[in-house]
């Protein structure tokens, strides 16, 4: 007896799969997605190693075409466990990453476009972050790729989709993180600041700061950078905490907060330890009232890594296999120069272009294409919870949702 697969009769197509920027949790879901639905529509699916690079490798020779089949490979364990399919558990990509910037160097850029001919690919799978979409779909345009990208980030700050692959598990981690934190913090009487990863964006630091407990949450579109009167008011929470009878406190910072003099630190959470300990004695010496915080010790640390290297939730799994699965069915209807959001619970495919020229602008004026919204339900949520949030303006060229009208 024969079995056959229920492949559909259409022409084969071969796509190519890459994942670039910073890893996260979910990008192996989103490659199991897309060679599953692939290899079902009969179509050969190519993984290309550690992003644009991998195609660099191929016009070098380095790597042969028939070598990065992923339809041909196997990522099932051995013996009796054969069969179980693990790489949705995965945390990294089995692919490889690439964060290395703009290809500027006209050579290497022909290398690159030189690998992608030699494929011969009739379309490409970019997961990304905004930066990655926006230096390789500068290269498609050169190159006249059909390209198709999947937002993937644990800033969750790609405009237009409300979740990015990767997110939902990072505020998981740092939201256990701040769990398991504030036991030591009590035990101690201890103020814990704590540094999350938010070059630009702070939706990281937020969701996780509200869900974790924290006290007090500093992001870059609410307070760009540390001023007095910042300090002074998380030294007034601190204080009230303590007439309240609660001897220790949580602070969260994204990494993008700038210092006093608005420059940017490598590690925010220190200097913010620092400096609100002198601004402990300043105050103390002009109001006895704050001379109790003369006492506290302060502690700072950064999750870094760690934010991202998590097995990837339910949600993002979820998330990663729909982008998927809807990724190859853009290409299928010949849907191209598109990106996959994720919109009030329906996954969609929107054209590019205008969204590239959105994240091309912004970067330009060194912003961030989908930030905290001062009026935003979380910032308000915060705010009705008592967590000090700092200086609240409304971020400069925040993206109008009625705009999306223009996407549809």
């Amino acid at each position: 007896m024969s079995i056959t697969t229920n492949q559909q009769s259409a022409p084969t197509k071969k796509i190519g799969i890459l994942t670039s920027g910073g890893d996260c949790p979910g990008l192996n879901a989103v490659i199991r997605s897309v060679v599953k639905a692939s290899t079902l529509k009969g179509w050969d699916v190519y993984g290309i190693p550690y992003g644009t690079d991998g195609f660099i490798g191929i016009a070098e020779g380095k790597y042969h075409p028939e070598d990065l089949l992923l339809a041909r490979h196997g990522y099932n364990l051995p013996g009796i466990l054969k069969g179980i399919d693990v790489l949705q558990f995965l945390s990294g990509s089995v692919l490889g990453s690439l964060s290395k910037g703009h290809p500027e160097d006209s050579e290497i850029a022909s290398k690159i476009l030189k690998g992608y001919e030699i494929l011969g690919l009739d379309a490409l799978i970019v997961v990304g972050g905004d930066g990655s979409i926006d230096i390789i779909y500068e290269l498609a345009i050169r190159g006249n790729w059909k390209m198709i990208a999947i937002p993937k980030t644990i800033d969750n700050d790609v405009p237009y989709t409300e979740l990015a692959v990767g997110f939902t598990t990072a505020v998981e981690i740092v939201t256990q993180a701040l769990y398991d934190l504030s036991f030591t913090a009590a035990s101690h009487e201890r103020v814990m600041i704590v540094q999350v990863m938010g070059r630009d964006a702070g939706h990281l630091a937020l969701h996780a700061g509200i869900a974790g407990g924290a006290d007090a949450i500093f992001v870059p579109e609410l307070t760009p950078h540390l001023t007095p009167e910042i300090l002074e008011g998380c030294c007034r929470q601190l204080a009230r905490l303590r007439a309240e009878g609660r001897n220790f406190a949580l602070i969260v910072v994204s990494e993008g907060v700038k210092n006093l003099e608005g420059n940017k630190e490598k590690y925010i959470a220190d200097y913010l330890e620092k400096v609100i300990v002198e601004k402990m004695h300043v105050l103390c010496d002009a109001d006895p009232a704050f001379c109790d915080l003369k006492a506290v010790d302060v502690r700072a640390m950064s999750l870094g890594h760690l934010q991202r290297s998590r097995p990837p939730l339910a949600m993002d799994r979820l998330l990663a296999t729909v982008y998927g699965i809807k990724a190859v069915e853009l290409i299928e209807r010949e849907k191209f120069d598109r990106v996959v959001v994720w919109r009030g619970g329906k996954v969609r495919g929107l054209p590019l272009k205008p969204i590239i020229k959105i994240i091309q602008q912004c970067h330009h004026e060194n912003r961030c294409a989908y930030p905290v919204e001062a009026d935003s339900f979380m910032v308000k949520t915060a705010r009705s919870l008592g967590i000090y949030l700092g200086e609240s303006e409304i971020s400069e060229g925040s993206i109008d949702p009625e705009s999306l009208a223009i996407l549809v």
